[in-house]
Order: C-alpha cells, then sequence, then structure tokens
C-alpha cells in the first residue's frame, strides 16, 4: 500500500481551517499531521474535513496553545501519547494505520529567544524535551514508525539562510542540533526528507517578521519527516509545499510531503 503523508504546523487549526481545507483538496495527503492545534480537541473543526474524505482523527489538543492532531483518509487508532518533561502540554499523538505503520506527531517546545537555560526557561524546557524524547526512545527502540513534526531544530548548515550568522540563534545552536542528533540515533530514525533531497538549502519556515518573506527567504527547516530503518528505504517523493507559505493569512510554516510504498 502506498500513502502520502504530509506535515504541517498550521498555528491555530480553526483560524486556518480553510487553508487545511485547500490542502486536502489541492494535495490531498492519506496523512495530515497538523502541530500547534491551538485547539481542545472537541473545537477541531472535523466536519468539513470529513467531508473531504478524512473521516479519521487522532489528537491532544489545549486551549490557545500547543495542539497536535492527525487527520486521515485513511482508518488510524491512538497509539499513546507522551508528556515529556512534564510540561502538560499536548505535544505528541500516536496514530498506528492499519499496515501497522506507527505515526508519532511531534511539536517540540520551540525554547525562546535566548539560548541559555540559566536565563531562559523555556530554552531548559526544550533541551529536557528532548533529553526525554532520547531516552523513551533508547528504552524502546521504535520499528516500523514515522515520526513527524515541528521539531524546532534546524540541524545541518544547509538547513538555514546563513549558517555562520544563526549558530547562536535558538533553533540552529550547536546543543540543540547536537541533541537533536541524539533523539534520532536513539529511535535509529532516517531524516527521509534529506535521504530525497540530500543537497542545496532546504526551509519550511519563513518568519512573519520579514516584509517580503519571498524575496528575503531567511528560511529554517523546522519541520521534518523521519523513518526507522526498517522501513525508510519505502520513502520517496519528499518535498516542501513552499507556495503554501503565500497562501492569504498563512501559516509561518509551510507543509511537508513523502510518500511511502509499504
Amino acid at each position: 500500500m502506498a500513502f502520502t503523508l504530509a506535515t504541517w504546523n498550521i498555528n491555530s487549526v480553526r483560524l486556518r481551517e480553510g487553508l487545511v481545507q485547500k490542502l486536502m483538496r489541492e494535495e490531498g495527503p492519506d496523512v495530515l499531521c497538523l502541530q500547534e492545534c491551538k485547539s481542545p480537541v472537541d473545537l477541531i473543526p472535523t466536519e468539513g474535513f470529513a467531508k473531504l474524505g478524512y473521516p479519521y482523527m487522532v489528537a491532544r489538543g489545549q486551549k490557545g496553545y500547543n495542539g497536535v492532531a492527525i487527520l486521515s483518509r485513511l482508518p488510524i487508532a491512538e497509539a499513546g501519547a507522551e508528556d515529556f518533561a512534564g510540561l502538560g502540554h499536548a505535544r505528541h499523538i500516536a496514530g498506528r494505520l492499519e499496515n501497522g505503520v506507527t505515526v508519532h506527531n511531534f511539536y517540540v517546545p520551540a525554547g525562546g529567544d535566548k539560548p541559555d537555560r540559566e536565563v531562559n526557561e523555556k530554552f531548559g524546557q526544550k533541551l529536557d524535551y528532548l533529553t526525554e524524547m532520547r531516552d523513551w526512545f533508547k528504552a524502546a527502540a521504535p520499528e516500523k514508525s514515522i515520526l513527524v513534526g515541528d521539531l524546532n531544530i534546524a540541524p545541518r548548515e544547509d538547513d538555514v539562510w546563513d549558517h555562520k550568522k544563526m549558530l547562536k540563534i535558538v533553533s540552529h545552536t550547536p546543543v540543540e542540533v547536537d541533541l537533536l542528533a541524539e533523539v534520532q540515533d536513539a529511535g535509529g530514525w532516517a531524516d527521509v526528507t534529506r535521504a530525497d533531497i540530500p543537497e542545496g538549502l532546504l526551509y519550511s519556515w519563513w518568519s512573519y517578521r520579514a516584509k517580503d518573506w519571498d524575496a528575503a527567504d531567511k528560511g529554517r527547516r523546522l519541520d521534518h519527516v523521519w523513518a526507522t530503518e526498517d522501513i525508510c528505504q519505502a520513502a520517496h517523493s519528499s518535498r516542501v509545499l513552499r507556495a503554501a507559505r503565500g497562501w492569504e493569512k498563512p501559516s509561518d510554516h509551510a507543509p511537508v510531503f513523502a510518500t511511502f510504498d509499504l
């Protein structure tokens, strides 16, 4: 069975319900993972999504902040949700497809502005969250699994617009990049996007602060698709839908796609 998966930090699923529907109509991913839904689960506008062929959802939500959801054309059953670092945040949901593939949808804390946990509590929370992710995967190595989401780290030099200028900016600091690599190694995860697109600048996020985000093009690849070693070779056709960043009243993130032949 082949299926296409997309991950997208939507920055309010209710505010941008129309954009989610646009993506469903025009791109039609079989599985759509959303982050930063900013909604309790019971207020996610599922009726309109179901009418477009997405009757299945597993989700964790909270009012005004965080929130993750997996919308699917394919039957999907909840497979757990973890509260890493004990933050009480809705930042992880897992669902299992009928073919046995488990999809983990993550929204890693952004980490605030200063990369110093002594003066910035949010940065400490981010490091603690990643550390517990690493330890969780180390304790029970995942199999036949896909991990997606806004991981809020651009790990490679060509995942940011200027590597040297970004080294002291949260999302690209060495401590974050190294810790994300530990998470990846602990779970035996392969970076599907970069396996498909191994070279060149690649972004999935552009700041709202830029007057012309497209012309400035000061992006970061914060959104990721990983797969365990037992299925990563089945992945192909990775892409970032950059055009979505230019839609009316957009999220500051663009959807990232991959197809799996499983």
